[in-house]
């Protein structure tokens, strides 16, 4: 890990401040003493929309430092970025995504895809001091993510056959991001962002179901079976593919293999997946 230096106080804007990674990134910019601007369509008393460019500008008045979670399904990382480097923002940290360059990771049209090829690349373009971290799927997917339902309901049943992810915890995302924004060392980096191991869904399942007391059973589905019951709960069909191409990776066994970028960022092993599992349960996230 290279030498780090904190920077005196700064003042930060946290896109999706209140979402899964940018809540806990803006909890610890605020215990170090920094100033946080919440950047959400309800922020106070500055509004940020990314559908809503005339925003922006507010928003990055008085910037020095900006995480940026991207708008999933558009390209407006780019001219963003290129509006926080003519508004003065120093520095920058982007929450990218697993597999942006692996040929084929996910199918050219997917939203998400889009997205994140296109931002990851352009930040790179800019004057900024960037640094991007790609993570691997969120554990608190499982708990404030998209299969909570699942995991209330006792079923997960997902096309992802016995597939192998490295999930990691959104605790060890925002303190990569928290050191990327404010200590010197980061410029120029790309974190890689995994768990400390790799586990199936089932294996999640039964570490949730032991943490919780709440029984979890994994139910593997064909790719075909599982667009067509997101289609059935009322999904549109298109969006219900998209879906099924995200879990793709694991399927066809590309997520399988650990990184090294919280150790590279921070020093120190990645948290378990049965120490989030823990404190999900103890917060009563499945109750």
């Amino acid at each position: 890990m290279a030498e780090q230096r904190q920077h005196q106080q700064q003042h930060i804007l946290v896109l999706g401040g209140t979402g899964t990674t940018g809540r806990r990134v803006a909890a610890r910019l605020l215990a170090l003493g920094h100033t946080v601007r919440i950047g959400s369509r309800t922020g106070e008393p500055v509004r940020f929309d990314w559908t809503d460019q005339a925003t922006w500008d507010p928003a990055l008045d008085g910037i020095d430092a900006v995480y940026v979670v991207p708008h999933e399904g558009a390209r407006l990382t780019r001219p963003f970025l290129a509006l926080a480097e003519k508004a003065g923002v120093r520095r920058a940290v982007l929450l990218s995504g697993r597999g942006v360059d692996v040929a084929g990771y996910m199918a050219d049209d997917n939203p998400s895809a889009i997205t994140h090829i296109d931002g990851d690349a352009a930040i790179r373009e800019t004057g900024l001091e960037w640094t991007v971290v790609r993570p691997s799927w969120f554990a608190q997917n499982f708990s404030e993510g998209f299969f909570t339902d699942s995991v209330r309901g006792g079923e997960l049943a997902l096309a992802t056959a016995d597939g192998l992810v490295p999930f990691v915890d959104a605790e060890d995302i925002a303190d990569v991001v928290v050191a990327a924004l404010t200590e010197d060392g980061h410029h120029g980096r790309t974190y890689e962002l995994s768990g400390p191991r790799l586990l199936t869904f089932a294996e999640a399942a039964g570490a949730i179901s032991a943490a919780s007391g709440r029984p979890l059973r994994y139910v593997p589905l064909a790719p075909e079976e599982f667009t067509a019951g997101l289609v059935a709960a009322g999904m549109p069909e298109q969006d219900a593919g998209w879906f099924a191409d995200m879990l793709s990776p694991v399927r066809r066994g590309i997520e399988a293999h650990l990184s090294e970028g919280v150790r590279e960022a921070l020093g120190r092993e990645p948290r378990d997946f049965t120490v989030f599992a823990a404190e999900a349960a103890e917060s009563g996230a499945w109750k």
